[in-house]
């Protein structure tokens, strides 16, 4: 489970983002990364700077592998996009791993235990239920997601769902990760559309996402 020992770069968000990091109005819509995806989200979202705690969380990242192959998956790791919203602060995290980097690539039996990594992450900051999941299609991709309730460790009345979305992409691993303080911004989150490598746009999470419960 190569995320579980990067899940500290997506624990940034959103308890460090906002002392840590510097925002600024996003000037578009839509998000593009060269490993071949984007992502839209509302305008009035701050896409916040995170080339500042990076380096960090991957050193962390690193000192927690155990194996090799996570080292390196630490250092390939990046944040392609972090963005911030509201009061309670809700947060968009998408982390990549390009393939290029890594040296080797990964297969759709591998998206469970990225996501459940990326979860791992953030328990350093919150305590959460138990996770449901789901597995539905992206176009001609497999996507993983799950879902768990948490609260903020320094700060119990703060109540959030996370739901993680992991794929892949022919150039990489791509996983978005919503920390959501109400209903509204979860809505938002999952019906941003999505493409990947150059398919048709859709919504990144569908109605029925959870209707398929596989076994892990």
């Amino acid at each position: 489970m190569l995320f579980v020992c990067c899940g500290s770069l997506l624990a940034q968000m959103p308890s460090k983002t906002a002392h840590a990091a510097t925002s600024t109005k996003p000037a578009l819509h839509s998000y593009a990364n060269s490993l071949g995806f984007t992502y839209t989200f509302p305008a009035d979202w701050d896409v916040v700077d995170m080339s500042k705690t990076l380096p960090e969380a991957r050193e962390q990242a690193q000192e927690s592998a155990t194996t090799q192959t996570e080292k390196q998956g630490a250092a390939c790791i990046e944040i392609a996009l972090s963005a911030r919203h509201g009061n309670p602060p809700s947060s968009v995290v998408a982390l990549v791993l390009p393939f290029a980097c890594l040296g080797s690539t990964m297969t759709d039996k591998d998206l469970p235990g990225m996501a459940t990594g990326a979860l791992a992450g953030i328990q350093q900051n919150f305590d959460v239920g138990e996770p449901v999941y789901g597995s539905y299609a992206l176009g001609s991709h497999t996507a993983w997601i799950e879902r768990v309730k948490g609260t903020l460790k320094m700060n119990p009345q703060a109540q959030y769902t996370i739901e993680t979305v992991c794929s892949l992409v022919k150039k990489g691993a791509v996983c978005w990760m919503a920390m959501a303080s109400d209903d509204a911004t979860l809505a938002t989150f999952e019906n941003g559309l999505v493409t990947l490598d150059h398919e048709p746009p859709t919504a990144l999470v569908p109605a029925t996402a959870f209707d398929n419960k596989p076994g892990m």
